[in-house]
C-alpha cells in the first residue's frame, strides 16, 4: 500500500502535465543502446556486463529501457517485481524508462543481464482475424538503454553503463514471438556464444519515467479440480478467468518436457477447447536439465485462461498454481447485497476489469486481440472508476490518445495504434462511440476526481476531433459516419447515422461543457451544437415520438438530453422491454445507462427487474452459467458450441456504475465528489446493500436494509464534504461531514 500511495502522491501532478515529465533530464548521459550484431527475431537476446563494487555502498540505483520488453538480473537475481517494462506505449512518440534501486543485490563482483523479449514492440501484435497479427509494429531491433549509478559510503560514485563493454548471446528462453503466444525455457542450454555488441547513441527526447502503477502479480489461486476430460486431456480448473499463467514447483528430471496449454473455458461436451483463441497460441514449453526442485513461469507474455491442459507433468493441489495479472490499482469501492447472484455479477465485473487492465484498457486477455479499444474503455470508465483509482492509469492512456491522434484530429479505433502503419500526421477516422472517447473519458475523470488539469491537457485533442466531425457534417445537418453500431445489440439494429448523430451532439455538448469549466472563450461550437440538435429533430422524432424502434435509440436520446419529452420516450423504452419479455435488447452503446435512465424517468422497478432476469440475454444469465468474468456477448453459443467470442470483456460491465449509484446509492452532485448524493432506491427482492467508495475526499459509506416497512440507512461524508439525504418518500436532508443514521417508513 505504501508503494502504491507514492505513485499517487509524486505521479499524479506529472502526470495532469505530461511537459513536466519530459522536461526531467532522462538520465543516460555517456549510455548508449546496444543491440545484437546479428538478427534475433524470434529469440530473446541476453546482454551482460561484469563489474566490480569494491568498497561499501551507500545505495545503487538502476535505469533502464529497452525496443521489446526487459527483465533485467544483478547476480541471477531478478530486479524489482515489474513485468512487461518499460511499458506499452505509442513508442515512435514516447518511451518510459524505469528506476529501481538494486543496493541490496550488489556484491564486491557482480554480473548485470538483460533479457530482452519482442513484445508489443516488435511482436507479432494487432488484428488476428485473417491478418494473423503483424510483427515490427514499432521497431524491428532488440535493444537496451541501461545505466547503473552506484554511490559508495566515502561519497564516490562509479557508474556502469551500456555500451562496447557489453557483450551480448542466448540464454534458455528460446522463442517469444510476442504476447499472444507462449514461451519455450530450454534449460540444457546455458549462457554461451557471447560476441560484441552493436552500439548506437541515446537518443532520449522522447523517453519519460514510467508515469503509472506497474504490472505485478496479484492474486494466487490454487486448482479447484484437476480431471480427465472425455479426450483424454489431464485439465486443471483454476475456479476464475483471469489473465495471467500457471505456476509450476516441481522437481525436474534431465530432459523432461512440460507443456502447459491455457484456455478459458472447456466445450460444451466438457473438453479441451481453444477455437475462440483465434491465432493466439498459449502454451508454456519448459525443457529441463534435472537441476532439482525449481518454480517454471513465463517472463514476457500473458494468458487469459481459466483452465489449464497440462502434458509431461502430474499436477496436484499443492505443486501447481494460477497467478494473476494486471496493474496493482488500488480498491477504491465495495459493494456487496442481500442477493448473492448479483454479488458474483459485482465480481465478474472486477475480474475483468483485473484481466484487461493490464499497460492499457484492453478488451480482452485471451485471443489474439489484447489491444486498447477505444469505445469499450469510454463505455466503461465510470465503474472502473468506483472499483479502483484510475487516475494515473487512464491519464497516460488520455496522453496517447492525444500522441495518437490524427493530423485531421481523428482517433484511432484503439489506443495505442497498432492497426496503421506508424506515419507522423497521417489522418484518423472519427468513429461514433469510439472516437467520442476523447471527450467522454476526461469529463468522466474530471467529475469522479475533481480534476480540471485533465481536461487542460486534453482539451486540444478534445477540440481537434469535433472540428473534424464538424467537417464531415453533411447539408442536411446529419454526420453520417459508419461504425461498429450499437456491437452485439440482441434484436433489431440501430441506425447508424442515428447513432453518430446522437454522439455528435453528445460530444459537442461536453466540449462546450469543457470550455465553461476552463473559462476559454470560444463560440465556434455554439451554433454547430444548435444546428446538429435541430437535424437531429427533423430525422428522428415524429409527433415527438422517436421513430428509431430499439432500446439503445431510447437511451441514447434520454442519456445525451436529446429530446425534451422525457417521459414520452422512456415510456416507448419501457413498452419495447415488456414486448420483449422484460427483458434488454442493448448492445454496447445502449448497456451502460440503460438502467440509469429507467431509474431517471420512474421506472426504478423495471430497472431491477433486468438486472435480476437470469435468462438469456441478462447479466445474471451469465452468472447462472458459471461465468466468472464479464461476457463479450449476450449468447456466447453458435452451432452447438461456443461462438469466437471472448468470456472476459469488460463492456457490458459498465452497469456496475448502477449497483453503486442506485442500489447503493453513491453519486456525486459536484466533482471528486466534494457534493455527495446518498439516494438509495432499494427494490427488487434485495433487502440489503452495503456500499462504500474511497473518493479523493475521503471514504464514503452508504449502507441500507428493509425490514418490513422500516428502512435503516448508516451514512459515513468525509471531513471536507457535504451531501443530500435522499430517502424513499422522504424530503431532502443537507448534512455535513460525519457519521449518521435514519430510519424511515416506506
Amino acid at each position: 500500500m505504501a508503494i502504491k500511495l507514492l505513485y499517487i502522491f509524486f505521479l499524479l501532478p506529472l502526470l495532469a502535465w505530461p511537459g513536466l515529465l519530459r522536461a526531467q533530464q532522462p538520465p543516460f548521459a555517456d549510455a548508449h543502446w546496444i543491440s545484437p550484431l546479428h538478427d534475433t527475431t524470434g529469440t530473446c537476446p541476453v546482454f551482460r556486463k561484469e563489474f566490480n563494487a569494491n568498497k561499501p555502498v551507500k545505495y545503487a540505483t538502476l535505469y533502464i529501457t529497452s525496443h521489446g520488453l526487459c527483465e533485467a538480473q544483478i547476480n541471477r537475481k531478478r530486479v524489482g517485481n515489474r513485468y512487461f517494462t518499460p511499458g506499452f506505449t505509442p513508442y515512435d512518440k514516447e518511451l518510459f524508462y524505469n528506476t529501481y534501486d538494486v543496493t541490496g543485490q550488489l556484491k564486491k563482483q557482480n554480473t548485470i543481464t538483460a533479457t530482452i523479449a519482442d513484445g508489443w514492440y516488435r511482436g507479432i501484435f494487432g488484428p488476428m482475424g485473417s491478418n494473423a497479427g503483424r510483427p515490427n509494429v514499432w521497431g524491428r531491433d532488440a535493444s537496451l538503454l541501461a545505466k547503473l549509478i552506484i554511490t559508495y559510503k566515502d561519497g564516490t560514485q562509479q557508474v556502469v553503463s551500456t555500451d562496447s563493454s557489453w557483450q551480448c548471446g542466448r540464454g534458455p528462453l528460446l522463442k517469444n514471438k510476442g504476447i499472444y503466444f507462449g514461451e519455450t525455457w530450454d534449460e540444457t542450454i546455458a549462457d554461451h556464444d557471447w560476441e560484441p555488441v552493436r552500439t548506437d547513441h541515446a537518443h532520449q527526447n522522447n523517453m519519460v519515467p514510467y508515469p503509472m502503477e506497474p504490472v505485478t502479480k496479484q492474486e494466487v489461486f490454487k486448482p479447484k479440480r484437476i480431471f480427465k476430460d472425455h479426450l483424454g486431456n489431464t485439465i486443471i480448473d483454476f475456479g476464475q478467468n483471469m489473465a495471467g499463467w500457471v505456476q509450476l514447483q516441481i522437481q525436474s528430471n534431465n530432459g523432461d518436457t512440460i507443456k502447459i496449454h491455457h484456455f478459458e473455458t472447456l466445450s460444451l461436451k466438457g473438453n479441451y477447447f481453444t477455437a475462440d483463441l483465434l491465432h493466439a497460441d498459449p502454451t508454456d514449453i519448459y525443457i529441463l536439465n534435472g537441476k532439482g526442485t525449481e518454480t517454471l513461469e513465463p517472463h514476457f507474455t500473458y494468458h487469459g485462461f481459466r483452465y489449464a491442459k497440462l502434458e509431461g507433468f502430474v499436477p496436484t493441489k499443492t505443486n501447481c498454481r494460477a497467478i494473476a495479472v494486471h496493474t496493482d490499482l488500488i480498491h477504491t469501492g465495495t459493494f456487496s447485497c442481500s442477493d448473492p447472484l448479483i454479488n458474483r455479477l459485482q465480481k465478474n465485473i472486477e475480474w475483468s476489469l483485473n484481466s484487461n487492465f493490464l499497460e492499457i484498457p484492453t478488451d480482452c486477455p485471451q485471443r489474439g486481440e489484447r489491444m486498447g479499444w477505444t469505445g469499450d474503455a469510454q463505455l466503461f470508465f465510470r465503474t472502473a472508476a468506483y472499483n479502483r483509482d484510475v487516475r494515473l492509469f487512464f491519464s497516460k492512456w488520455l496522453h496517447d490518445l492525444a500522441l495518437e491522434q490524427g493530423g485531421n484530429g481523428g482517433v484511432p479505433k484503439v489506443i495505442p495504434d497498432s492497426y496503421q502503419p506508424r506515419q507522423q500526421g497521417t489522418d484518423k477516422p472519427a468513429i461514433p462511440g469510439w472516437g467520442d472517447a476523447a471527450l467522454i473519458i476526461p469529463m468522466d475523470y474530471f467529475r469522479a476526481y475533481g480534476d480540471a488539469g485533465i481536461l487542460q491537457r486534453q482539451y486540444p485533442s478534445m477540440k481537434a476531433y469535433m472540428k473534424l466531425v464538424i467537417s464531415q457534417v453533411d447539408t442536411d445537418g446529419l454526420w453520417r459516419a459508419g461504425s461498429y453500431g450499437d456491437s452485439y445489440a440482441v434484436g433489431p439494429a440501430t441506425d447508424e447515422t442515428y447513432l453518430a448523430q446522437s454522439y455528435f451532439i453528445h460530444s459537442l455538448d461536453l466540449l462546450l461543457q469543457a470550455q465553461r469549466i476552463l473559462h476559454i472563450q470560444d463560440s465556434s461550437f455554439t451554433k454547430p451544437l444548435e444546428k446538429a440538435k435541430q437535424a437531429w429533430a427533423r430525422a428522428f422524432l415524429t409527433n415527438d415520438t422517436l421513430n428509431q424502434h430499439t432500446q439503445t435509440a431510447c437511451v441514447l436520446a434520454l442519456h445525451f438530453n436529446l429530446a425534451n419529452n422525457k417521459q414520452k420516450i422512456a415510456k416507448q423504452l419501457a413498452d419495447m422491454i415488456h414486448s420483449n419479455h422484460d427483458h434488454l435488447a442493448t448492445g454496447f452503446l445502449g448497456t451502460p445507462y440503460l438502467l440509469e435512465e429507467l431509474t431517471k424517468n420512474g421506472y426504478v422497478k423495471l430497472a431491477y427487474t433486468l438486472l435480476m432476469q437470469k435468462t438469456m440475454p441478462s447479466w445474471l444469465y451469465e452468472v447462472k452459467q458459471g461465468a466468472t468474468t464479464i461476457w463479450e456477448k449476450w449468447n456466447p453459443y453458435k452451432d452447438g458450441n461456443y461462438d469466437l467470442y471472448s468470456l472476459n470483456h469488460y463492456a457490458n460491465g459498465s452497469v456496475g456504475s448502477w449497483l453503486y449509484e442506485t442500489a447503493g446509492g453513491i453519486s456525486p452532485l459536484a466533482p471528486g465528489f466534494k457534493k455527495i448524493l446518498i439516494a438509495p432506491q432499494p427494490g427488487g427482492h434485495l433487502t440489503w446493500a452495503m456500499v462504500s467508495y474511497q473518493s479523493v475526499n475521503g471514504k464514503i459509506v452508504s449502507n441500507w436494509a428493509v425490514k418490513g416497512k422500516l428502512m435503516t440507512e448508516h451514512v459515513e461524508i468525509p471531513t471536507g464534504t457535504t451531501a443530500i439525504i435522499r430517502l424513499p418518500g422522504q424530503p431532502d436532508k443537507q448534512i455535513d461531514s460525519g457519521t449518521y443514521n435514519f430510519n424511515v417508513r416506506i
